[in-house]
């Protein structure tokens, strides 16, 4: 009996074990199944709530690109950067135009000897500046000392012709002579004063003064050369013991002090283009340098094969730094807009990864992201934003290549580490 009760009561204890045991593993299945429910719905809640967060930040930094540059206050003066506020303003529109700087035509000389005659000295050189009316080549000239003869011949015929019509009227005078010659004599006389006149301003065209041979000196004088404007040599073709002619230039002189230069416009812009529109142009010596002046001249003919049409503009040309065949750019200035646009500094508009950005700064002042916009026109060294960019916002008006040397650099550092 006392064994049978003791079977009974161990048989009752390891069934009432194995009953907690199952009884406890089940409730650690359940708590952790719980767990592991809250978990995985935690976990979707916080994804589903990052993912609006990532959402709404990806709304708001579209147009932003990647990486940063901070920079302190006082590293921004020191590097030359610029924060402004983005502002609207009138637009005048803007034709560009390639061209090539010419000597003024109206300001050219050809110079040359009026007569024949053999160079015996040359006086000036290329590249020497010359004043109006400096003697450039002398010149001995046969054809100079005949027309001195004829002068001193013209002088003797004048004054026995004067003499002869003074002795004539005389003897009238004393009805010596009939009155028919005393018209004779006025004809001769008439005559010989229109031979010397003419001998004179052949010598005056000479360049001879007839003054100096009033006295009967006939000795053949040295034949000057002399520019007729004051300039620069730019050709010069005098060598002393060669014979030189009228249709012999011996040199040319250019007045630099406005020269030409010569663009050409476009078919579809020529309706913008009219004569004393202004114009400013640049050269690659002096790229900071704008040379301001208008257009004088706009052909009738448009060249078939560039369906382009002709334009001059007449420039001044301080210090002569315009050299005549040097390529120019010229910007045609066009009326501005009547509706303001927003625009910002053409520097301050750079290229990252192929794309158009500005360096717009935080609310500190300090970080500046580059942010891509779309540009449009550009006119008078400012670019109109067409996208991306808001009035009001700051961003890198000067400096901004400094930006971008940075943040490039720090691109450079973040791949090597």
């Amino acid at each position: 009996m006392n064994k049978k009760i003791i079977i009974g009561i161990i048989m009752a204890v390891a069934l009432g074990g194995g009953f907690l045991y199952r009884f406890a593993n089940l409730k650690s299945s359940s708590e952790q199944s719980e767990k592991k429910e809250a978990g995985h719905g935690e976990e979707k809640a916080g994804e589903h709530e990052g993912g609006k967060e990532k959402e709404g930040k990806e709304g708001q930094d579209e147009h932003k690109e990647s990486g940063s540059v901070k920079m302190t206050a006082d590293m921004q003066k020191q590097n030359g950067v610029v924060v402004a506020p983005a502002k609207k303003q009138r637009l005048g529109g803007m034709i560009n135009a390639t061209g090539k700087v010419e000597a003024n035509a109206d300001r050219i000389a050809h110079v040359s000897p009026r007569i024949p005659g053999k160079i015996v000295s040359v006086k000036a050189s290329l590249g020497d500046s010359v004043a109006a009316g400096q003697s450039l080549a002398t010149l001995d000239s046969v054809e100079l000392g005949e027309a001195i003869n004829r002068y001193h011949q013209s002088r003797t015929r004048f004054a026995l012709a004067q003499t002869n019509m003074e002795r004539i009227k005389g003897l009238v005078a004393k009805k010596i002579a009939a009155r028919k010659e005393i018209l004779q004599a006025e004809t001769e006389f008439k005559i010989a004063q229109t031979e010397l006149q003419t001998d004179e301003d052949r010598l005056s065209l000479y360049g001879i003064s007839t003054a100096d041979h009033r006295d009967g000196q006939r000795k053949r004088p040295p034949l000057m050369v002399r520019s007729p404007i004051g300039g620069v040599i730019t050709e010069k073709r005098a060598i002393v013991g060669e014979l030189s002619d009228p249709s012999k230039s011996l040199y040319t002189v250019a007045d630099l002090a406005t020269v030409w230069v010569m663009i050409d416009i476009n078919e579809k812009d020529l309706a913008k283009v009219s004569k004393g529109q202004a114009a400013i142009v640049t050269v690659g010596a002096f790229p900071e340098q704008k040379f301001r002046g208008r257009i004088n001249h706009v052909a009738d003919v448009l060249e078939q094969a560039t369906r382009t049409v002709k334009a001059r503009i007449e420039v001044g040309n301080p210090g002569r730094k315009l050299k005549p065949e040097m390529f120019a750019t010229a910007e045609l200035v066009l009326p501005a807009d009547s509706a303001p646009v927003l625009a910002v500094p053409e520097d301050a508009l750079q290229e990252v990864d192929g794309k158009n950005v500005l360096f717009v700064v935080d609310d500190k002042g300090i970080e500046f992201e580059p942010r891509k916009v779309e540009p449009g026109r550009v006119a008078g060294g400012m670019v109109e934003i067409v996208s991306g960019l808001k009035e009001g916002e700051r961003y890198a008006a000067k400096g901004a290549f400094i930006l971008k040397s940075e943040l490039k650099k720090g691109e450079l550092e973040g791949d090597a580490h």
